[in-house]
């Protein structure tokens, strides 16, 4: 027995010897690090939150459970890999884009997918957390972890949030404005022409008469835009062939009755439509398709004295008018002449009776306030003077429409926008309108002005003359090789 077990024992394998962690420690110090040393520890947990934070997930695949991790990478490589499509799609492939990016269920989409993302980022900023063991860190380092990790998480779920609320606002915007379904509008000899209408806020359609008319061309291939004003009280208009023509064979003729509006100024037609003729019978179907009796007669109207198809409408608030200028920071704007504000102030009145204040010439800021009285006093100074006003703050508002200040500001501008506008335009036309937008923002735009300075009389204006000019603006003759 004394021989033979020896023997045995030694013939026998030996018993595992205990696992030691240097190497492993050695090897993987992330997933098994030194705990005894705070150095380690620190160093370990500052590179855990700042990989969380550039690769989400990268820190449980190097430390913790790797599901998570490549969960959390896969998602981030999503993220970047439909953020490098927009980009490239935005710079070579524009329309694409614009069409993809105004779709309500891609908004939808990308509003889920943004909200997903910032709630997965929270779930690994947390884990990592637990991953550093803060306790084992240095006394001070866990702190500045604990702060950066905060700070970081703040900023990552703030983007996307922010951008999760951007998609969500532009849906609601755009569906809130261009409520009408249809085709997608077709240009009409190369140009898409809108007619835009400014009035003030009244609760119901009746009573509205229309300060600012003007009808906006946009050429269809280069976004060249031409903007067409009419004097208010342009009176004895033509109409385009339909129901209007069909009672006003030689022209609008005025009215003595203050209901229907006095005289045959163009902006007094949709009160004389909607209050003193059966409109709904006139253009049955005008609230069907988003519009209203009033308007399509000012269409007609237009059509007649331009002699061009101008299909639908956007009419502004000025009300809210003057929200969306103040949403954008103000507008700048070279004053040319002192313009009071306030009214009605009546002819005949002492302005020290009514005026609120003054606008003084000179390159002034203005704000919504001030803005909307530039555009519409018409006390010391004449219609024809409005309508120069009118356009120089479209164009104002225009150059302050930069994607900086559009991002800075998107909620206000979006809430105003939402406010102020109402369009029959289809929701169908909306990627090709902002493409279009975005060519006309690089090109100076066209006004013509149906007054004395543009070679009107305001009293007895000459139709055919007035189309003669239209069509020479839009389509100007091409230049023959000797100049």
């Amino acid at each position: 027995m004394s021989t033979a077990e020896p023997r045995r024992l030694q013939g026998a394998a030996a018993p595992a010897a205990p696992r030691k962690s240097a190497p492993l420690t050695q090897e993987r110090p992330m997933r098994y690090p030194d705990a005894s040393s705070r150095a380690v520890m620190t160093r370990r947990g500052w590179w855990l939150v700042v990989l969380n934070f550039l690769v989400p997930g990268s820190a449980q695949v190097l430390a913790g459970s790797r599901r998570l991790g490549r969960i959390g990478i896969v998602a981030t490589l999503v993220m970047w890999a439909l953020a490098i499509a927009a980009v490239l799609g935005a710079l070579f492939a524009r329309s694409v884009v614009l069409a993809i990016g105004t779709n309500w269920f891609v908004l939808l989409l990308a509003q889920g997918l943004l909200i997903a993302y910032a709630v997965l980022w929270i779930i690994l900023t947390v884990d990592t957390l637990r991953l550093v063991r803060l306790v084992r860190t240095g006394r001070r380092a866990r702190y500045g972890i604990a702060a950066a990790s905060v700070v970081l998480l703040v900023l990552a779920c703030g983007t996307a949030a922010y951008g999760a609320n951007v998609a969500g606002t532009t849906r609601e915007t755009l569906g809130a404005i261009f409520g009408a379904s249809g085709p997608s509008v077709e240009p009409s000899d190369g140009y898409y022409n809108i007619l835009l209408l400014g009035a003030d806020h009244v609760p119901s359609n009746d009573s509205k008469r229309f300060d600012s008319i003007s009808v906006v061309s946009i050429n269809a291939e280069t976004g060249a835009t031409t903007i067409t004003g009419f004097p208010r009280d342009m009176p004895g208009f033509p109409f385009s062939e339909g129901p209007m023509q069909d009672r006003y064979p030689n022209g609008h003729e005025g009215h003595a009755d203050a209901t229907c509006g006095w005289g045959s100024g163009i902006n007094q037609l949709n009160t004389e439509v909607e209050v003193c003729q059966d409109g709904s019978l006139i253009y049955p179907d005008a609230v069907s398709k988003g519009s209203a009796p009033g308007i399509e007669a000012t269409k007609d109207a237009v059509e007649g004295i331009l002699g061009i198809e101008v299909p639908h409408y956007v009419t502004i608030d000025m009300y809210a008018f003057e929200d969306l200028i103040d949403a954008l920071g103000g507008v700048e704007i070279d004053v040319k002449e002192r313009i009071p504000i306030g009214g009605p102030g009546y002819t005949g009145e002492p302005l020290e009776e009514w005026v609120e204040g003054w606008i003084d010439p000179g390159t002034q800021r203005m704000d919504g306030f001030t803005a909307q009285w530039y555009a519409r006093s018409r006390h010391t100074t004449s219609d024809f003077d409005r309508m120069r006003r009118q356009r120089e703050l479209q164009q104002a508002i225009l150059d302050q429409f930069t994607p900086q200040v559009v991002l800075t500001r998107f909620q206000e501008v979006a809430d105003a926008g939402a406010d102020m506008v109402s369009t029959d335009i289809p929701s169908s036309f909306i990627p090709t309108l902002l493409d279009l937008a975005l060519k006309a923002k690089e090109q100076e735009v066209t006004t013509i002005e149906l007054t004395p300075d543009g070679g009107i009389d305001e009293h007895n204006p000459d139709w055919a003359y007035i189309q003669e000019m239209v069509q020479t603006k839009l389509h100007p003759p091409e230049p023959t090789p000797e100049g």
